[in-house]
C-alpha cells in the first residue's frame, strides 16, 4: 500500500528541514529522486538518497526568478525523465509590520511560494496527464503541496507568507477538481509549528515561544521526520482516495 518503487519524484526545497526528510522518506519508499534546489554543490540530501541505493538527480534552478522556473520541466522530460511524484516544499520567509512590509519582499514570497508551485503543477500535471496509470499506486500521478497553518490563519508580521499559503490551499482544490476523474491526486500538507530554520526568529523569541508551545497538545514543537509518513501516504496506493484535501500536522494546535 505504500510502496513507490519505480517511481521518480521531484522535491523542491529538498536540502533541509522537511523538504529534506521527505525526499528521503520518498526514497525510503522506493522512489529516485530529483531535487530542484539552488545550490547545485549542496549535497547532503543527495548522498543520503545515494546511500539508500535509490537514483538522485539535482536540477539547479533558483525559484526566485520565474524563468528559471519555467524551464524545469522541460528539461527534464528532454532528458526522457517520467515523474510521478511532485512534491512542492520549497518556501521562504519575510517578516516586516504590515505597514512597513516592502513591495519587493512581498512579491519575492509570493513568487517562490506559489508562482513557482502553480508553474510547477502545471507543467508536471501536464505530463502526468499523458501516463498510464501506474500499477503500483493505481494512478498517473501524485502533487503534493506545503501549505502551512497560515493557510488558515493570519499571523504576525508576515502578511505574504499568509497570502502565499492561503493561495496553495485554494490552488491545491482548483488543480484537484479538474484532475482528480484523470488520475492525478493533488493534496497539501499544512505542518504546524516545527523547528526548522524558517522558524528560527519564533524559536529564538522567548515569549511567544512559550505562548506557542504550551498551545500545542502534543506538548512539543514538530521535527521534520514527522512529516515522513504523511508524504509517503500521499504519494502512494494508501491514499487513492485522498484528493483536494489539506492535511494538517501539527500537534493538535488546530483542534485545541
Amino acid at each position: 500500500m505504500f510502496s513507490l518503487e519505480g517511481h521518480t519524484a521531484l522535491v523542491t526545497g529538498g536540502t533541509r528541514g522537511i523538504g529534506q526528510a521527505v525526499a528521503i522518506a520518498l526514497a525510503e519508499a522506493g522512489a529516485d529522486i530529483i531535487l530542484v534546489q539552488r545550490n547545485g554543490a549542496d549535497d547532503e540530501t543527495a548522498t543520503a538518497i545515494q546511500k539508500l541505493g535509490r537514483r538522485v538527480t539535482i536540477s539547479t534552478a533558483d525559484l526566485s526568478s520565474p524563468q528559471e522556473v519555467k524551464r524545469i520541466v522541460p528539461e527534464l522530460l528532454e532528458e526522457g525523465r517520467e515523474i510521478r511524484i511532485l512534491v512542492n516544499c520549497a518556501g521562504i520567509q519575510r517578516r516586516h509590520p504590515c505597514e512597513e512590509f516592502p513591495d519587493e519582499d512581498f512579491n519575492e514570497v509570493i513568487q517562490v511560494n506559489l508562482n513557482s508551485v502553480f508553474t510547477l503543477c502545471r507543467d508536471v500535471g501536464a505530463h502526468m496527464l499523458t501516463l498510464e496509470p501506474s500499477p503500483v499506486t493505481g494512478r498517473k500521478g501524485s502533487i503534493i503541496n506545503f501549505a502551512s497553518l497560515l493557510t488558515f490563519q493570519g499571523g504576525l508580521t508576515v502578511p505574504a507568507y499568509a497570502a502565499s499559503k492561503g493561495a496553495v490551499g485554494q490552488l491545491t482544490k482548483s488543480f484537484a477538481n479538474e484532475w482528480t476523474s484523470k488520475g492525478i491526486t493533488v493534496n497539501a500538507i499544512a505542518p504546524g509549528y516545527i523547528e526548522t530554520e524558517m522558524n528560527t526568529a519564533l524559536l529564538n523569541d522567548k515569549e511567544r515561544l512559550a505562548s506557542i508551545s504550551a498551545r500545542i497538545p502534543a506538548g512539543r514543537w514538530g521535527k521534520p521526520e514527522d512529516f515522513k509518513g504523511t508524504a509517503v501516504y500521499l504519494a502512494s496506493k494508501a491514499s487513492a482516495y485522498v484528493s483536494g484535501h489539506v492535511l494538517v500536522v501539527d500537534g493538535g494546535w488546530m483542534g485545541r
